[in-house]
């Protein structure tokens, strides 16, 4: 399953949280330092590793 990050915009911690890719839409994590509900999702590059060579 991914790992999404997200920042509190209370607190502005940075956390991850691991949801299927089905629950994600409908996700709404909690902060874990500060209990808020005010998250944001923040976008994270990734690199897909294939074992083709170019």
């Amino acid at each position: 399953m991914p790992t999404y990050q997200y920042r509190c915009e209370k607190c502005r911690e940075t956390f991850e949280h691991v949801e299927h890719l089905a629950e994600h839409e409908a996700a709404h994590p909690h902060c874990p330092k500060c209990g808020s509900e005010q998250v944001q999702h923040i976008p994270t590059p990734f690199v897909a590793k294939t074992s083709r060579k170019s």
